[in-house]
């Protein structure tokens, strides 16, 4: 299992509730291109629409930008593969106040490609600032014990 992507964004900015994995839809080249030259997951957000999951945003340059075909887009929406069930939990809960779902991390897992999304719940400022405060903490007190 080789690592892609990651929102580290992601992580920061929500508290994850719950994850799962997906695979996601993608042309021959757009794999290319992401397994050669990678892709940021700043940014993108996953949707449920008509029954289906879409991740939105995910921008995937061409492999070869003047080989490409002209009406690729590459910011277009990606199916994501999920199971009915899984789906439908998510319709459900997304549809609760501030629940919403966002791609964690891409990577590879059996020659194919995977997203892993989570069920996120938005952090407020006060929460951001409490994890800095005691990051900074914790780095001090490492730092005056390796001093000893």
């Amino acid at each position: 299992m080789s690592s892609i992507a990651t929102n580290r964004k992601a992580r920061y900015d929500y508290k994850v509730l719950e994850e799962f994995e997906a695979g996601i839809e993608l042309k021959g080249f757009e794999v290319k291109s992401l397994l050669t030259r990678g892709v940021s997951l700043k940014g993108t957000y996953a949707v449920i629409r008509g029954g289906e999951a879409w991740v939105l945003n995910l921008d995937i340059p061409a492999y070869q930008p003047k080989n490409a075909p002209k009406e690729y887009d590459s910011e277009r929406s990606r199916k994501l593969l999920l199971k009915k069930k899984e789906i439908k939990y998510l319709m459900g809960r997304t549809q609760e106040k501030g629940l919403t779902v966002v791609p964690l991390s891409m990577y590879t897992k059996g020659g194919k490609i995977k997203v892993k999304i989570g069920l996120c719940k938005p952090k407020k400022k006060k929460d951001k600032r409490e994890k800095i405060k005691k990051r900074d903490i914790e780095r001090d007190v490492k730092r005056h014990l390796k001093n000893r």
